[in-house]
């Protein structure tokens, strides 16, 4: 889990960097289009005033005097840092902006030809990022300034319309770009590692939690706080586990309750089978009966407990098909010697068969061995579905008792275990009405006796 963090941050930190050195080398390309642009503007706008001055002053062979008048005159309504050299190389004159920004730091000279063998300078000043290093100082006494130097015969012809002469080159101070940029990669890396932290730390509370889990503490749930995919997958975890511990928790129950259930059976069959070959003919047939029903009893109960089991894992016992409710009430009906009394000519729904069968089967068996010899059986549609209620005149059921009579293995009190039953088949129709989408209660019945109502959706799962 750590390498897992480690690796989310450096990628992080990697991608940064990367930003970072990728704004860096975009602002410096649009830094320089922008100087170049500048330059190209300064340099147009020079020549057109050197093509103006050309025809406005004097001729070369003209005293200098009078060429220093007339450019003193022009620069003045030009506004420019401007100066005048002649063929020589020797100033002829120049403006006193021209003069004042010579001495600031970053001055740069741009040189113009007249054509005739003078030239016009002017003087543009860029501000450097800071004093530069090695820079001597000016006669005002100012780290960085450059005095400046008028060109030579011998450096050449000029190559273009104009040249550029730095006056202060000097070596270049740290970018201010760039220290931003650090500052900001240091900063963002400094802040991304507790929030990558904290994703990676929720994930090793989550691989701890289902670590405890998996060790045996069923009811250990993890942190699922948030709205996020962590929290998600922890929430999906609870629920999952929360499953487990009931499946776990009701076969434990099942197992322990079904283990008692089977030792009354059992023991009464191997006493059975001890007095077998020793009664007499009349007694020998009473324990035969005996043992046929212990065994059926058996079968029964494990039967229902294997099916029990099979619900709650939710597993399937059949496919969902159409199911004739009619039909399905009139055959099991008939088959207990109750009642029926149909309160719809049609009633068909989506389930399993097998299972609605089972559970009707339960109630009427429940019924028949409780409440007597007056059952009935009715089925009518309600709202949303249909009800089959089984109704009988024993002696009812508390208020207090009827939700806990839906338990596995629970029995009234009195119920004597030779009466029939396991007290799972109330169990098994709750589970069936669940596992169909509908439900099962028991009511009172006016005049006395015990009323179930089975109530299925008409759409079922």
């Amino acid at each position: 889990m750590k390498s897992l963090y480690v690796r989310i941050y450096l990628t992080l930190v990697a991608l940064l960097l990367a930003f970072a050195f990728g704004s860096a080398w975009l602002f410096q390309r649009h830094i320089e289009e922008e100087r170049g642009n500048v330059e190209v503007a300064a340099s147009e706008r020079l020549n057109a005033m050197a093509e103006l001055l050309r025809l406005a002053l004097p001729p070369p062979t003209a005293p200098r005097a009078a060429q220093a008048e007339v450019f003193a005159d022009w620069a003045q309504r030009l506004r420019m840092p401007l100066a005048l050299e002649d063929t020589d190389g020797r100033r002829i004159g120049a403006t006193p902006m021209f003069l004042r920004r010579m001495d600031d730091a970053g001055a740069i000279i741009i040189t113009a030809s007249l054509g005739d063998g003078r030239s016009l300078e002017m003087v543009r000043t860029v501000r450097p990022p800071g004093p530069q290093a090695g820079a001597a100082p000016d006669a005002g006494g100012r780290p960085g300034a450059r005095a400046a130097r008028s060109p030579r015969a011998d450096e050449g012809p000029w190559t273009g319309p104009w040249l550029r002469r730095p006056v202060s080159p000097g070596a270049p101070g740290v970018s201010t770009l760039a220290v931003v940029l650090l500052l900001l990669f240091v900063g963002v890396a400094a802040g991304a590692y507790p929030v990558v932290r904290r994703l990676t730390r929720r994930l090793e509370a989550l691989k701890r939690g289902v670590e405890q889990f998996g060790a045996g503490q069923l009811a250990h749930r993890v942190d699922d706080s948030g709205r996020d995919e962590v929290a998600a997958v922890a929430a999906s975890f609870n629920q999952a586990a929360a499953r487990i511990e009931t499946l776990l928790r009701s076969h434990q129950t099942l197992l322990a309750n079904a283990s008692h259930e089977l030792r009354s059976p059992l023991a009464r069959l191997k006493m059975a089978f001890a007095m077998l070959d020793e009664a007499a003919p009349a007694q020998r047939e009473r324990l035969v009966r005996e043992i046929d029903v212990n065994i059926a009893e058996l079968d029964t109960l494990v039967e229902e407990v294997l099916l029990a089991s099979r619900l709650e894992a939710g597993s399937a016992v059949d496919e969902s098909a159409p199911v004739d409710l009619l039909g399905l009430g009139a055959e099991e009906a008939a088959h207990a010697g109750a009642a029926f009394e149909p309160g719809t000519e049609s009633a068909r729904l989506d389930g399993q068969e097998r299972l609605l069968r089972r559970a009707l089967r339960n109630l009427l068996e429940n019924a028949r061995r409780y409440g007597g010899p007056d059952v009935e059986l009715a089925l009518r549609p309600v709202a949303g579905g249909y009800e089959y209620e089984v109704a009988d005149r024993g002696g009812g059921v508390p208020a207090a008792l009827r939700e806990r009579i839906f338990e596995p293995f629970y029995r009234l009190p009195g119920h004597a275990e030779m009466a029939g039953g396991v007290g799972l088949g109330l169990s098994l129709v709750k589970q069936i009405a669940e596992r169909h989408g509908g439900s099962v209660r028991c009511l009172a019945r006016d005049g006395g006796g015990s009323r179930f109502v089975l109530f299925l959706p008409a759409r079922g799962r």
